[in-house]
């Protein structure tokens, strides 16, 4: 009987595939695919992972990390769409839902400096050293306007696991000069505004190349909140696309 291997593409580099033992547990992580429609051809922004990063290095990606203590802890005022909080509760928790969407808010404001919410209501308080630094700017995030659009978990094969959900929104809730540099703590280089033909153009790691044929369909179509997106994960260790 043939024994089933399990897929892994070629270009996997060395130091990010487990030697031995059982896979690696997959640590949530949420990351945020930003729309801008300013110009004839809609652009998201993007960054390089430092050469450092053990994980991904010299990658292009979105801006995103993993799921903080923190996020648990504050409920803005504007709350997720219920399509998408019924969407993103397939595989977790009321609480842990909006944990992603937060999340995703908080990691691209370290990541880029960049602050999403609104200033229309009290600045809700915390004692979360992540989200005192978001707040102090006296804007609360705003949950109701992030679509979920795709969630993939890293295959089985690597050493370093996330079960990553990816949120999509529209630059208009950026405070402040959507058109000034992104700063951020440091953690992705060379960030800058790309249309998908030239984002396709950069070195992306595979999942990402994926999800932008996501973004690319809902721009051209339908960008309902109830719209589900692919789920991609391993079984037996072959890929499997699933729906979210």
């Amino acid at each position: 009987m043939p024994i089933n291997k399990p897929y892994v593409p070629n270009n996997t580099p060395a130091s990010e595939m487990r030697s031995q033992g059982r896979a690696v547990k997959p640590k949530d992580a949420a990351t945020l695919i930003i729309v801008r429609r300013d110009s004839t051809q809609p652009k998201i922004l993007m960054g390089k992972r430092s050469a450092e990063h053990k994980f991904m290095p010299n990658k292009f990606v979105f801006p995103g990390g993993k799921v903080d203590p923190g996020d648990s802890r504050i409920r803005p005022p504007k709350d997720l769409h219920p399509s998408v909080l019924q969407r993103l509760m397939k595989g977790c928790s009321e609480s842990r839902a909006r944990s992603l969407a937060l999340a995703a808010i908080r990691e691209t404001f370290e990541e880029t400096g960049l602050i999403l919410g609104e200033s229309d209501s009290s600045t809700i308080k915390t004692r979360s050293a992540q989200w005192q630094a978001f707040l102090q700017h006296g804007i609360n995030p705003r949950l109701d306007t992030l679509n979920l659009i795709a969630r993939a978990i890293t295959p089985p094969y690597r050493n370093r696991r996330f079960d990553t959900r990816f949120f999509m929104v529209e630059a208009d809730i950026i405070q402040g000069d959507v058109h000034a540099a992104p700063l951020g703590s440091g953690e992705l280089l060379a960030m800058h505004w790309v249309s998908l033909i030239d984002a396709e153009k950069l070195d992306l790691p595979i999942i990402t190349r994926m999800i932008l044929k996501e973004v690319e369909q809902r721009l051209a179509g339908d960008h309902s909140p109830d719209v589900e997106g692919p789920f991609i994960y391993f079984r037996n260790g072959k890929p499997v696309i699933d729906k979210v």
